[in-house]
């Protein structure tokens, strides 16, 4: 085995660089117990004259559910949520706005292919109903050229892995910025997923840039 020699360093540092913050927010029981039994009663007269979900389908309600009553309790966690992360990043301008919010329910099988949202500064998502095998999110690198080499390692860690898992449950509300890339893996319980997702711009913008995109 080759002898490590480093006597020749006086000291040595890891910076990170630039780094991608998801922010992952967990409601009080009290609260997501609430709001959730909202938002399932919301859901379910929406789809009621539609079948049931099949093995590998999925459903995606309209884009406006934040300009409905039912869903106003996770309107305001979102918007105190999104409060803490401008105040995190220092941000100076605090009128911002929802530009979409929808519902994503998911059969056994069913899954999301990798995508991000352009012309949206934050999207999120909330959970409404989790289950064992049906309670992961991955967020992507989006450093498009780290893909260039991809050199083998002895080791799968945080700073050589060019996707990270986050595992969520009933009442978690995640956070991130628009451009980074995420998918979901295919539901592998038997019972259905349910998810809102959106997208949180700053009000000026909004009638300036091109619309914003899913």
């Amino acid at each position: 085995m080759e002898k490590k020699d480093d006597s020749w360093i006086e000291s040595s540092d890891v910076l990170s660089v630039f780094p991608t913050f998801v922010w992952n927010v967990q409601l009080r029981r009290e609260n997501y117990k609430a709001t959730n039994a909202k938002v399932i009663k919301a859901l379910k007269e929406m789809r009621v004259s539609l079948p049931p979900l099949g093995t590998g389908e999925a459903w995606q309600s309209s884009k406006d559910l934040h300009k409905l009553g039912e869903f106003g309790d996770l309107v305001s966690h979102v918007h105190g949520t999104i409060k803490i992360v401008l105040r995190f990043l220092k941000i100076g301008y605090d009128a911002i706005e929802i530009t979409g919010c929808w519902a994503n329910i998911s059969a056994k099988g069913a899954s999301h292919r990798m995508h991000a949202h352009p012309n949206n500064f934050l999207s999120g998502v909330y959970y409404v109903q989790t289950h064992p095998e049906a309670d992961t999110i991955n967020f992507h690198d989006p450093r498009i050229q780290a893909a260039i080499i991809r050199p083998p390692v002895t080791e799968l860690t945080a700073q050589n892995t060019d996707q990270v898992v986050v595992k969520v449950r009933n009442g978690t509300l995640l956070v991130f910025p628009s451009y980074l890339q995420h998918s979901v893996d295919s539901n592998r319980s038997d019972e259905e997923r349910i998810s809102i997702s959106f997208n949180v711009m700053f009000s000026s913008f909004t009638e300036n840039i091109s619309k914003p995109l899913w």
